[in-house]
Parts: C-alpha cells; structure tokens; sequence
C-alpha cells in the first residue's frame, strides 16, 4: 500500500510540474538518460565499467558509427554499431566553409564539446579543424554528431541513437577520460576497398589515413596521433618529449619495436591481398567522392547563392572525375553546351605509402600491447563549455 501510495504521489507531483508549463524533458533531461540495461550487461561480459574510456570510429560508404570501449585489460572492444541516418556531401575530407562534406580524420572530442540544448536533440562537435586541417589550409566550424537525422556537413543520427551515443561520452568523462578520439574514414579501409579506390583523386590522402587505423586494428588501442610536415603520424615518440609542429619538419623519433614488427607483418598480408583485388573484376562501383580543393570551392559557393536566395539547382554542382563541371544553372537556363571542362587543382597531400609488394599470405597477427597514447590537455574554462551551448 505504502509503495502504491508512493507512485500516486509522484505522478500527482509529475502532473503539477506539467501544470506549471514543465515539460518531460524538464523532470528526465535527455542528457542525463541512462544506457540501456543490455548495453551494460553487453558491457559487463566483455570485461568493461560503465565509465570506462571509449573510442569511436564513422564509416561514410557503409553509414556506420562504432563504439567502441576499454576492457580490464587495458584494449579496446567494440560495444555497439549504429547505422549513420544521414551524412553529408561524399567521399573524402572537408576542404573549405560551405562545401557540405563531413570530415575524416582524427579528431578528440573533450566534455566542453559536448551540447546538451542542441538544436538537434544532443550533439558533439567533432573537434574540425584539427592540426592537420589547419596545416592545409581547411576552414568551417560546428562540424558536430547529432540528432534529428538532417545534415548539410555532419554526421546525424536518430534521436535515440544519439542518446545512447551522448550517454557512452558522458560516463566516460566522469570516468576520467579528458577527451576520446574519433576516427572518420570513407569507408572500411580493407584490401578490396582500397583497390576499389586506387584512381580516386582522395587515394593518397585514404593511404595515410589507414596507417592510424592499421595500428588501432593491431594494437586495440586508439593511436596516438600528431602532425608535423603538414601530414598525419601515429605511435611516434621523440627522445626528450619534443612537441611536433603540423607544419614544421617532423623530429627524430621512435616506433615501439614490437608495432613495428606487427605492423610489418600486417601490411604482407594486405599487399597480398591489395594485388590479387586489383587483379580481380569483381568490383562494385565506387561511390562518388569529392575531387579537391576546386570542387569544394565549388560548392561553397553555390552554398552562399543558396543562402542569400539565389536561383541555383537543386542538388550541389561538382566535378566529374575526368575533370568537367556540371552547371550550378537551373536547366532552363542552362545553354547547349551544359557542361564546361575544367582541370581539378591537385589536392594537398601528403606523400604516398609504399607500393604493394606480393608476399606469402599470413594469419592475421593478434593485438600486441603497446602504452596508451597520452590523454589530450585538459578542457577550456568554464566560459569556453557555457559557450559551446550555442554552437549548433
């Protein structure tokens, strides 16, 4: 009776707050939802707390977002997939303000990016511009993952997705974790996949972006990542803890011995399967992806047209990969010659990975252990989280 006596009360209490212009979200705030109990049981057989660092990896071509979680022992294992809702623009890095694409790379994501009166639901900004996208040059801001399935240059989720994705960052922070790397690729960087890809004008720049996912793949454990000669390194330590400079030339530093080894062993086995993919005629199409720095200045600024309510077309223009351009006119307007030829400006890359070399094939190796990286500065002042409020 006591107990049924107490749950009257409650909703009676619930009904006042209503009363009183309250709201649901006012009395269980979505920010502070907890995860469902089958993800902690997921969690607790895999060895892993509820506050433990995590990790997320985004996949454009195959619209996935993972988390992935620390286990006792120190590695990481993968917790939950969600299926993107939307992403935008296409395949390859973010170049400039207003080109509509979704950035890949590393970035860290601390506690003052976290937004808890999104616009869209919740979100978290990515963290874009990051050194790398700085030493090139690259610009736009409020690059988040977030809710209401809409995006003209994010990664958005459904609503409850990016509940359960916002509550995984949250316990984490109060865990400890000062910040957790998120890793965005064009698409799961396999053998087939990267010989599927290998004229596409991005390739160079996917090479050494699967570098940091190679290692992660290894090791389980996020890479730690800098930038010195305007290019991305990963797992490098410098005798006397000297800083890298994302535009200087990188200094003299080590690899631990037993990465290198595994390393050297993984790629084998990729080089032998990278050749006999690219041997094979079982390709599926590739999906379009941007050609550079033209194609998104490009876009940028069919984006400002657009804004100040210009007539433009529907869909972004862009740059075929032989190099024309499709009109940005409305096809009533468009002449008879709809197309013009342009030459794509060579995009900023750093230089190429080696060249497959056929070897025997090898098992996969195992994960081997090597230091976590060290954990990003701590996050800005109170003023800087209250600021970031607004941010989307």
């Amino acid at each position: 009776m006591n107990l049924r006596l107490a749950h009257v009360a409650l909703l009676a209490a619930a009904t006042m707050l209503a009363g009183c212009n309250a709201s649901l979200e006012d009395i269980a705030p979505k920010a502070e939802r907890q995860l469902p109990a089958k993800v902690v049981q997921t969690m607790k057989a895999k060895g892993m707390s509820t506050t433990s660092p995590i990790m997320v990896r985004l996949f454009k071509e195959e619209a996935v977002l993972e988390v992935w979680k620390q286990k006792d022992n120190g590695r990481f294992d993968l917790v939950k997939t969600y299926e993107i809702c939307k992403w935008s623009g296409k395949l390859g890095p973010k170049f400039t303000e207003g080109d509509r694409q979704a950035p890949e790379g590393f970035y860290a994501v601390g506690p003052h990016q976290m937004n808890p009166q999104s616009s869209y639901h919740l979100s978290f900004n990515i963290g874009f511009p990051n050194a790398y996208d700085r030493a090139h040059g690259r610009s736009g801001q409020h690059l988040m993952v977030h809710g209401g399935c809409s995006s003209s240059g994010c990664y958005s989720m459904t609503d409850e997705q990016v509940e359960e994705i916002y509550a995984f960052a949250r316990d984490a922070f109060k865990g400890g974790q000062q910040a957790f790397q998120l890793q965005a690729y064009p698409f799961r960087m396999t053998a087939q996949n990267m010989a599927r890809y290998k004229s596409d004008p991005n390739y160079e720049f996917w090479t050494m972006l699967k570098e940091g996912y190679d290692h992660f793949e290894i090791t389980k454990l996020p890479p730690k990542v800098d930038v010195c000669e305007r290019r991305y390194v990963f797992n490098q330590y410098t005798a006397d803890g000297r800083p890298f400079s994302p535009t200087g030339a990188c200094p003299a530093a080590t690899q631990p011995e037993a990465l290198q080894t595994a390393y050297k062993t993984y790629k084998s086995t990729f080089d032998v399967a990278f050749t006999s993919a690219l041997d094979s005629s079982a390709f599926s199409k590739p999906a379009p992806s941007i050609t550079g720095v033209k194609e998104a200045a490009l876009v940028a600024d069919w984006s400002r047209k657009r804004a100040r309510g210009e007539r433009v077309s529907q869909e972004p223009p862009n740059f075929e990969q032989s190099g024309v351009m499709v009109s940005t006119r409305p096809p009533s307007e468009r002449p008879a010659a709809a197309a013009v030829a342009y030459q794509p400006a060579p995009q900023p890359v750093p230089a190429p990975m080696p060249a497959p070399v056929a070897a025997a094939p090898v098992a996969e190796p195992a994960p081997i252990a090597v230091a976590p990286a060290p954990q990003p500065a701590e996050p800005p002042s109170r003023l800087g989280r209250l600021m970031t409020l607004f941010g989307n």
